[in-house]
């Protein structure tokens, strides 16, 4: 039986923690009585994955076998998840390209000509062609691209298609071949439970009219957490969206899979680890991999980093009604991610790894790491987040001023421009919002080169906005003062000093709380 995620408390023989932070990480001696969340060890993989795959397909759940829906003569598309899931990159044969390889069987076996298929890359960059190669394997690429396999372009005027308004007023549009199509199959990798469900098409395949609704600050203040869907003002606009699209008789068979907490390959396992387990080779590794790191220069730091490729295993595939699919999805998800948090610290405490869903092959600026502290990181939770109201929150990350400057060319005039004068979230939204989203040169940049759409730094900065109107001090260990300034938030040489500076917020005796992770843990806070 899988071990569960746990609680320890820190005493006396706690060894030093291993903590992220960036292109690197460290071990760190924390304070007696610290509580420091595991995540449950990996739970067991499915042994015959294309058996799991064939079964899903056969056997859906509130929805007739995907072979009876398939027709000669019929419009088929697939989409699936792009390059932002799962986190590393999974080992190959990634499981979208396993997954789309038996649908495209069943299809041909149907006599099924017209295939399409879609990166879901809403309003994210489009993957290069290796890297859709990479996530569908080379039977696929070699058949569909580029003709027939595309990145979904959200600002293509005769692309999409508009489908209605939600009962809130809520715009909903979407690319306009997956709506025509007599049958769009998804194919999801659940890396969190923020993932899949009806977020998939409506947000993975739409536009920012439709986005606009409800990646918002507003939102974002009302999901407590958007890592809880049942508590999420996000997802609750996506379901108003989902059905709008169901009642226009667009139909969707989704399919999604889950991950075990395998994220770390070999030369990394220690990082899957609890400290007191390490073995005498993993100690080693550990040494010989930290002094390697730190005489890298920071550009082989980050091409290292970025080559990790994670060993999960897969642990269900689920198929059919979005519905009832992604109720099983959550339960795999909360399965592998959960642990039992008695109360609230004064001080939460987290190490911030190298990648987001934002900075795959690419670099990691201060608006993504603010997204990944703030964002990612605070939201792990259901029922209250693990640090009280006013508390603060600690993040070790070295936040270099630094940008891909074919990536995120937004993010830099955001950094410039729009946090030079305020960091309010709802000021932001109201004053420089609608001037990125239509700047003409980031949409050209966004169709025609590899850019984020000129309104992603805005979503990102939104995305950290509940922690921000929550904790009473946010303290930055190690990083760039200017950078961190920028953002309004603080910074600290030293743990230590860090610990004292929070003191002057939640007093100097505070209750502290480690999120361990990654490998990553969702705290039920009782």
């Amino acid at each position: 039986m899988t071990r569960p995620g746990f609680v320890l408390e820190v005493d006396e023989r706690t060894p030093p923690l291993l903590v992220h932070e960036g292109e690197g990480f460290r071990l760190q001696k924390f304070p007696l009585g610290t509580q420091v969340i595991y995540p449950p060890d990996s739970l067991p993989a499915i042994r015959d994955v294309t058996g799991a795959i064939r079964h899903a397909l056969l056997h859906p759940l509130d929805s007739e076998p995907l072979p009876d829906l398939l027709k000669p003569g019929m419009r088929l598309t697939i989409a699936f998840d792009d390059i932002s899931l799962p986190l590393p990159p999974m080992q190959t044969p990634d499981i979208r390209g396993r997954i789309i390889e038996q649908v495209l069987e069943l299809a041909a076996r149907r006599g099924v000509d017209d295939v399409k298929l879609l990166v879901a890359n809403s309003l994210h960059r489009r993957m290069t062609a290796a890297e859709i190669k990479r996530a569908v394997g080379e039977r696929v690429f070699r058949s569909f691209w580029p003709g027939d396999l595309t990145n979904h372009d959200a600002e293509d005027p005769g692309g999409m298609a508009s489908i209605g308004q939600t009962d809130r007023g809520e715009d909903v549009e979407i690319n306009r071949r997956a709506a025509q199509s007599d049958l769009l199959v998804y194919v999801n990798i659940n890396l969190v439970a923020m993932d899949g469900g009806h977020k998939s098409v409506p947000v993975g395949l739409g536009s920012y009219k439709s986005l606009r609704h409800h990646h918002t600050v507003h939102t974002m203040l009302n999901s407590r957490s958007f890592m809880d869907p049942s508590h999420s003002a996000l997802h609750e606009s996506c379901v108003r969206m989902g059905h709008v699209l169901a009642d226009a008789g667009v139909r969707i068979f989704t399919i999604e899979s889950t991950l075990n907490n395998e994220t770390f390959p070999k030369p990394f396992g220690f990082m899957n680890k609890r400290e007191w387990e390490w073995s005498l080779a993993d100690q080693a590794t550990y040494l010989g991999a930290r002094r390697a790191n730190d005489k890298a220069p920071p550009r082989i730091r980050r091409e290292v980093f970025q080559r990790i490729a994670s060993p999960y295993g897969v642990t269900g595939i689920h198929a059919g009604a979005t519905d009832a699919v992604h109720e099983r999805t959550l339960a795999n998800v909360h399965r592998q991610q959960l642990v039992e948090v008695d109360g609230q610290a004064d001080v939460l405490v987290v190490g911030l790894p190298y990648i987001c869903p934002y900075n795959v092959n690419s670099i990691m600026n201060p608006i993504l790491v603010q997204c990944l502290g703030l964002g990612y990181f605070f939201n792990l939770y259901r029922n209250k987040p693990v640090v009280r109201p006013g508390g603060a929150m600690i993040l070790f990350h070295p936040v270099p001023w630094e940008f891909h400057q074919v990536h995120h060319p937004s993010y830099v005039d955001f950094f410039d421009e729009v946090l030079s004068e305020t960091n309010d979230p709802a000021q932001i939204e109201s004053k420089f919002e609608q001037q990125y989203a239509a700047d003409p040169w980031y949409i050209h940049l966004y169709r025609n080169s590899y850019a984020y759409h000129g309104v992603h730094p805005f979503y990102m900065w939104y995305w950290g906005a509940h922690a921000m109107d929550y904790l009473g001090d946010v303290i930055f260990v190690g990083a760039d003062r200017r950078a961190v300034r920028r953002m309004g938030f603080r910074t600290a040489a030293n743990f230590a000093d860090a610990l004292e500076m929070a003191g002057e917020t939640v007093g100097r005796s505070p209750r502290i709380t480690y999120l361990h992770a990654p490998p990553l843990a969702m705290a039920e806070v009782r």
